[in-house]
């Protein structure tokens, strides 16, 4: 298990963009996948995008597709998410999550094994 840490959250209007970061502890980070979750108010934890830490593999929701990218820099123990055109659905506590295991599924969960404490992100409309 791994320590991660989100950062980049915060209120921004309809249409603008926000990027997050999630920087992954010890320094021998090596997972198999980090992605990213978010938990908008009263519902349950959806699938955002997630990245292959070895390779450049990506998978985005469909809510999200051509709207939000994800990036590593596996220099600095660090996974981005890019998002653009941002709307009010979007308004949700963003998580990262590490996994050291292999699955068929990485828009699940139960597939991660190392969760962020979450950053909140809040659109206005």
């Amino acid at each position: 298990q791994v320590q991660l840490a989100e950062s980049g959250g915060g209120l921004v209007q309809a249409g603008g963009s926000l990027r997050l970061s999630c920087v992954g502890v010890p320094h021998t980070f090596s997972p198999n996948v980090v992605g990213w979750f978010r938990r908008a108010p009263g519902k349950g934890r959806e699938f955002v995008a997630h990245i292959g830490w070895r390779s450049d593999v990506t998978e985005y929701a469909d809510s999200v597709k051509g709207r939000f990218t994800i990036s590593k820099d596996n220099t600095k123990n660090t996974v981005y998410l890019e998002m653009n055109s941002l709307k009010p659905e979007d308004t949700a506590v963003y998580y990262c999550a590490a996994t050291h295991n292999f699955f068929k599924d990485y828009s699940v969960g139960r597939a991660y094994d190392s969760w962020g404490q979450g950053t909140q992100v809040a659109v206005s409309s």
